[in-house]
């Protein structure tokens, strides 16, 4: 199989594409990134020169370049995303243009060069919004808080109306808070990582009460693989672990793994429309697709703080004034 992979430096991508190199020997895999901001070629540096691997430099909304790829290849998994919630508050247009005008381009290339291909769209649980108690299901509606968010849900819409319209064979994922290795330092578990194992305050937002349900990065590339192989077209797929967590709980679990004090907690002005509580219901590709997490959070959490204090390397290089001296969302954090 010929894989095209969008968005293939950043954090999910990158552990996706290690994932399908090692597993299977005879697929070739096409990442196209624009190298922008959340890309580091780092990621995948220990195979920039497999046979089996081409790097193209490009932008999603790139029409042109999009449908001269498109005809050439089997399947495509598009992670090509700016997934950063406080920066789409921030900065919004720049969100509309890669998630929505991206997702559009990409579309429509498929539809005007190659409908036969298989396409397997990232999205997110925030699209649903936040929920207070149970999990939601793929037939729930759409309720996002943030810029980000919105234009995620906006993408998904766009897939499920070019694949009933167009007779496209697409599917779409929406996962819950991924960590593990190559995670972009602003996020949580990175952040939190990186900064106690400097001795630097720890910031989190609020009272750190709100709650994730945390999935490691590698049973998240399994349920993708498995969804581009035996998803059925049209069909949402959720994935989570049903590892629930506040925010203050996974902090004091790395600091702990780290054998570092609490005292580095520090609590930072809440940032506006923060979600409470994500949860997804993810028995649909249980019963369909047959995956299953193999990682409990206790197990992927040490995991990942291991990766990190061994691979200075990678991080050092991108941990700049904003990681080490974060300021509030409103004034660009």
């Amino acid at each position: 199989m010929k894989l095209l992979i969008t968005g293939g430096m950043g954090f999910i991508g990158s552990n996706f594409i290690h994932y399908i190199l090692e597993k299977h020997d005879d697929w070739e895999v096409i990442n196209l990134d624009k190298l922008g901001y959340g890309s580091n070629p780092a990621n995948l540096k220990d195979i920039e020169n497999d046979p089996r691997y081409t790097f193209v430099k490009g932008d999603i909304t790139d029409f042109e370049l999009m449908r001269n790829i498109v005809k050439k290849v089997d399947a495509i998994v598009n992670f090509a995303a700016e997934s950063h919630v406080d920066r789409s508050i921030s900065s919004p247009k720049h969100f509309l243009r890669s998630n929505v005008i991206g997702t559009y381009t990409i579309l429509e290339a498929i539809r005007k060069e190659n409908p036969e291909v298989r396409f397997v769209h990232i999205s997110t649980d925030e699209v649903y919004g936040d929920i207070v108690k149970g999990s939601f299901t793929e037939k729930d509606a759409l309720m996002p808080s943030s810029p980000y968010s919105a234009t995620k849900a906006a993408s998904d819409v766009l897939v499920l109306g070019w694949t009933r319209t167009y007779n496209l064979n697409a599917s779409i994922t929406r996962c819950t808070n991924n960590y593990g290795p190559y995670q972009f330092p602003e996020k949580l578990i990175p952040k939190t990582i990186i900064r106690a194992s400097m001795r630097l305050k720890v910031p989190i937002y609020g009272t750190g009460e709100n709650v994730r349900d945390w999935l490691y990065v590698e049973d998240h590339v399994r349920a993708i693989e498995a969804v581009l192989l035996r998803g059925e077209s049209r069909e949402i797929y959720n994935i989570s672990a049903g590892d629930e967590k506040t925010n203050i709980e996974v902090v004091k679990t790395i600091l702990k793994l780290l054998g570092k004090d609490e005292s580095l907690i520090e609590f930072v002005e809440d940032r506006p429309g923060h979600d409470l509580r994500y949860s997804l219901d993810s028995w649909k590709i249980t019963r369909d697709l047959k995956w299953r997490p193999r990682y409990s959070f206790e197990e992927g959490i040490e995991k990942t703080v291991r990766w990190y204090l061994e691979n200075e390397w990678w991080w050092r290089p991108l941990v700049n004034e904003k990681i080490l001296h974060p300021t509030p969302w409103k004034i660009g954090w």
